[in-house]
Formats: C-alpha cells, sequence, structure tokens
C-alpha cells in the first residue's frame, strides 16, 4: 500500500482467507432464499417508485428523479436505516462515484464522500450495539472475526461498500436498460407481453450498461496469454465494459437481446470477487420493470440523455422521457 493507510478495506480489497471470513458474515442476507422474503416489500418500492413517475404528470428525469431513489430505499431496508436519512445517503453516494464529474460531485470527492460514510456509520454501529436488530446494519455492528468482535475500522468499510456499490450500480442499470428498451422497441413491446423474460432481461441490462466500469488486479504468478507475458506483481485493468462486448463470448454483441442465453457477463464480477449482492440486484431490477411495463402505455425520449463523467463506476445522469399510462 505505498505505506499509506487505507479509507477503507472492504471485500472488493481483500483475497482469502480474510475475503471469506468477511463475505461469511452476511452471505445468507443476499442468498435467494432470503430475497425472496423481501420480493413484497421490492414490489411495493416498486410501485411506489411509478406512482411517483405518474405524480409527475407526464415527464420526467428518469434518472435523477426515480433511478436514483428506488435501489437506495431497497438497500436501505435491508440495512435497516430510517427514512428521514435518505437525502444524506444520496448526496454521500453521488459525491462517492461522480468520478471527474462536477454534476455529481456538487463540490466533495472521494475522501469527502469516504469520510462523510464512515461519520454517518459510526452512529449506526453505536446504536444497533446498544440496541440489536434483525437488519444487516446489526449483523455488521455485533459480528466477529477469527474469534473477536469486529473493529470499528472494519464494520465502517464494510457499510461503505455495501451502501455505496448496492445503490448506484443497480440505479444505472436500471436507467440504463430502460434507455435500452426505449431504443429497442421490440424488445419493450416482447417483455410487456411476456413479462417472464424478465429475468433474463436484467442480465442483459447488467451486461449492456456495465455499471462497473473497471477494476485493477494484481497478477499472482506469471502468466502468457496471446502472445503477452504478464509478470506476477504487474496490475491488471479489468475493463467491463469492453469484455462484456467481447465477440468471442457473446453472439451479436453489440445487439440489446432481451432473452439472451448463454450470457456469461461479466458485470458482478467473477470467482471469489463476483457481487456479494447480485442476486438482489437482480431481483430489484425484475420488480421494478415489472411493476413499469405493466403501467406504462408510452415512453419516449424527451430531450437527449447524458452520462456521467468517470472512469470507474456510473452511467446516464441524465434521462429526459415523456410517458403516459396509469
Amino acid at each position: 500500500m505505498n505505506g499509506k493507510p487505507m479509507l477503507v478495506r472492504a471485500l472488493p480489497q481483500m483475497d482469502n482467507p480474510d475475503h471469506a471470513k468477511y463475505q461469511k458474515l452476511t452471505h445468507a442476507w443476499f442468498q435467494p432464499r432470503h430475497i425472496r422474503t423481501l420480493s413484497e416489500r421490492m414490489a411495493e418500492l416498486a410501485k411506489d417508485s411509478v406512482d411517483r413517475l405518474f405524480a409527475m404528470g407526464d415527464r420526467c428525469d428518469f434518472y435523477s428523479e426515480i433511478a436514483i431513489y428506488y435501489p437506495l430505499r431497497v438497500l436501505m431496508t435491508i440495512l435497516g436505516l430510517p427514512r428521514d436519512d435518505e437525502a444524506r445517503l444520496l448526496k454521500i453516494t453521488q459525491a462517492y462515484f461522480g468520478g471527474g464529474d462536477p454534476d455529481m460531485q456538487k463540490g466533495s470527492d472521494l475522501i469527502d464522500a469516504t469520510i462523510a460514510y464512515v461519520e454517518y456509520f459510526k452512529d449506526v454501529a453505536k446504536e444497533r450495539r446498544q440496541n440489536p436488530k434483525d437488519d444487516v446494519a446489526t449483523v455488521i455492528a455485533t459480528s466477529e472475526i477469527d474469534g473477536r468482535p469486529i473493529e470499528d475500522f472494519e464494520a465502517y468499510s464494510y457499510y461503505v461498500a455495501l451502501a455505496s456499490a448496492g445503490h448506484d450500480t443497480t440505479s444505472a442499470t436500471i436507467a440504463g436498460g430502460l434507455l435500452a428498451l426505449i431504443e429497442n422497441a421490440d424488445a419493450m413491446a416482447r417483455l410487456r407481453r411476456e413479462p417472464d423474460l424478465l429475468p433474463d432481461a436484467a442480465e442483459e441490462m447488467v451486461r449492456w450498461v456495465s455499471p462497473v466500469k473497471h477494476f485493477f488486479r494484481t497478477a499472482a504468478v506469471d502468466y502468457d496469454i496471446r502472445g503477452k507475458k504478464i509478470r506476477a506483481g504487474d496490475s491488471i485493468l479489468i475493463s467491463y465494459p469492453s469484455g462484456n462486448r467481447d465477440e468471442e463470448a457473446f453472439d451479436r454483441p453489440f445487439a440489446f437481446i432481451p432473452d439472451r442465453s448463454p450470457n456469461r457477463h461479466l458485470g458482478y464480477g467473477f470467482g471469489i470477487h463476483a457481487c456479494i449482492g447480485r442476486h438482489l440486484a437482480k431481483a430489484e431490477i425484475v420488480a421494478f420493470f415489472r411493476e413499469l411495463l405493466s403501467r406504462i402505455d408510452r415512453i419516449e425520449l424527451a430531450g437527449k440523455p447524458a452520462w456521467t463523467e468517470t472512469s470507474f463506476l456510473g452511467g446516464l445522469k441524465r434521462l429526459p422521457v415523456s410517458y403516459t399510462g396509469r
């Protein structure tokens, strides 16, 4: 680490054996069996979001007025966070993943946002240790690692990873997924006729949007690939948008195909670093579009979309749409 202390150390920064130990703490909460217990709440939140859409009239900025709120509310449900904290968490998250985009950072940078996250979750951890509840915030605050109580730095890091990655990736996928459907009218019409295809379509939206743009990994051993020598210790950039449009891995990789199968995209990561919240994210996307597509008669662009200026994580920052429905 070049002697510099890390602001956080969470699952993305870990390898085994640490990775396995920390992932185990919340693993059960993010498995399909437990996600199914949240299906009714996700459906309610999806309905609230579409109700909000129509309450705005016949047009809105779908990203900033709809897409950013729904995944945050699902995540806050799992963590057991009060609705009154929504605006504060939204502001921190946007700054955290704003990259170099002045519209998203709004006066903060990654360090400022990380510190703001830590300050917020300090209070959460303290309160849960005093008053434990049936939520993920309590699981983290009261967990043990190697037989010892989790340290504050470890707990805050865990909270930051879940609160940040669990929000912006899904909001980016929902907004980018809707844009893909607007640009592919046949796909939208098919999903309205055949909503049972939505789980496949959710996977295609993740592939299409690739909300995580890159990660760096360090080669553990020397390796030759296509005439290129990778040496142990080399830093390797993993480009997710490129990998998710690999002509050797996908048939028609530049086409949005809602029932694509197989769909071995890398949007959730791979191996031990596969996203711990991938089942939750997929369920959120399916619940949202099931509600939206059942109530929309027409939806189209009402202006030019705009993308966040970022090299790490993000997607659309503006998606003006007009619509009719109920």
